[in-house]
């Protein structure tokens, strides 16, 4: 039997059993089972971003400025003219809040993979930042 090994070299094995290795990783993202090439290790994969956050965080930082910059008087005249619920555009706001090491890695596709929009939205975020970083640090990676 002849077995090629990654290196592409031949290597031949005794008996007649045949197998075939195919070098990936099976990983579940968001529900789904997603399968990466072994040649893609996790270190060396490209950032996984969550458009969902990504949009909620430009949203929330747009709508903070049009507040600090006095265009808008507050989340409820954001919330008549995007024509959305006051509580949600509430809730977006939050988002300004989180510490800009916590923004950097949402950026960067480096959040934890149990994190989501509807998380963000639906829980309150503590003032400090250290606290966030230590809130951040229990979702797993």
């Amino acid at each position: 039997m002849t077995k090629i090994i990654q290196t592409g070299e031949a290597v031949q094995q005794q008996g007649a059993k045949l197998t075939t290795l195919i070098p990936v990783h099976i990983r579940r993202s968001g529900g789904r089972k997603v399968v990466i090439p072994a040649s893609e290790a996790p270190e060396a994969q490209a950032p996984e971003y969550h458009e969902s956050i990504l949009n909620a965080l430009a949203r929330a930082y747009h709508w903070q400025r049009l507040l600090d910059e006095g265009r808008m008087a507050s989340g409820v005249e954001i919330a008549r003219q995007e024509g959305l619920n006051q509580s949600s555009v509430n809730e977006l706001l939050r988002l300004t809040l989180l510490s800009p090491r916590i923004v950097r890695g949402l950026l960067a596709g480096r959040q934890p993979k149990t994190l989501t929009l509807r998380w963000l939205k639906n829980h309150a975020l503590p003032w400090n930042w250290e606290a966030q970083r230590e809130l951040f640090g229990a979702f797993d990676r």
